[in-house]
């Protein structure tokens, strides 16, 4: 990648995320509800002979974020190489849910300030590198679009097992939609008591239109029912 020496001061005034990382700590519940969604995942994006998806959601609040942190830990625990990338470039997250520094990211190695190599932070976990979104741009959408940007993904391809895009909320801004012809579709978090069935309805709507297709619905802040056989906090559903 291109560099020059160009640079921003980074916005890192938002406050530290209270999210919960998936460990052996957790319940057996919530272990297994993120091995389930990894499964039916990792069977979809082989029928596409894909390796990239995107997680996203219908509006700001509802556990996006957490759900790509956690699936990057969850696909990382099978020995693969895995990149976590977040490119919410309006309100980034995936730093402070992992404690790290975001002066330089995406944003930073699209913008041709920096390469891809000096922008991404590697083994933050064992197995898992994570580029965090770097200094907030003027210009995501236009950075998203750029010939840059697809170079990067051609690029990042080539050198992981799966990876991981952490996205804006569909239902607030179009970012995530820019991926549609980069990633084998969309994984949708929705929160129970949060996200309507017109909201939901609203989202598939917007990604059929953009054609492509969500994967997936992953819904959080269930509790147990045994009708719906939800089994703790987070619940996986192939769509």
């Amino acid at each position: 990648m291109k560099k020059s020496f160009f640079n921003k001061k980074n916005d890192d005034n938002k406050n530290q995320s209270s999210a919960v990382l998936l460990s052996d700590k957790n319940k057996f519940a919530i272990v297994e509800s993120y091995k389930a969604a990894r499964t039916n995942i990792m069977f979809s994006l082989s029928a596409v002979n894909k390796k990239i998806f995107a997680v996203t959601s219908y509006s700001k609040g509802e556990g996006k974020s957490t759900v790509s942190a956690n699936l990057a830990i969850s696909f990382s625990k099978m020995e693969k190489k895995i990149l976590l990338v977040d490119s919410d470039l309006r309100r980034p997250n995936v730093h402070n849910i992992f404690k790290l520094d975001n002066a330089n990211g995406l944003s930073n190695v699209t913008g041709n300030m920096i390469g891809f190599d000096e922008a991404v932070k590697r083994n933050v976990l064992p197995n898992l590198d994570i580029l965090t979104s770097g200094t907030i741009p003027p210009n995501p959408s236009e950075l998203m679009c750029s010939s840059t940007f697809i170079e990067l993904v051609e690029y990042i391809s080539n050198e992981y097992d799966y990876i991981i895009f952490d996205t804006p909320p569909i239902g607030v801004v179009a970012d995530a939609l820019l991926l549609k012809d980069l990633i084998a579709g969309f994984v949708i978090v929705v929160r129970e008591r949060s996200t309507t069935h017109g909201d939901l309805q609203k989202l598939l709507d917007s990604i059929k239109l953009a054609d492509s297709k969500a994967i997936g619905l992953l819904e959080v802040g269930c509790s147990y029912d045994s009708k719906r056989r939800k089994k703790g906090y987070y619940y996986y559903q192939y769509y």
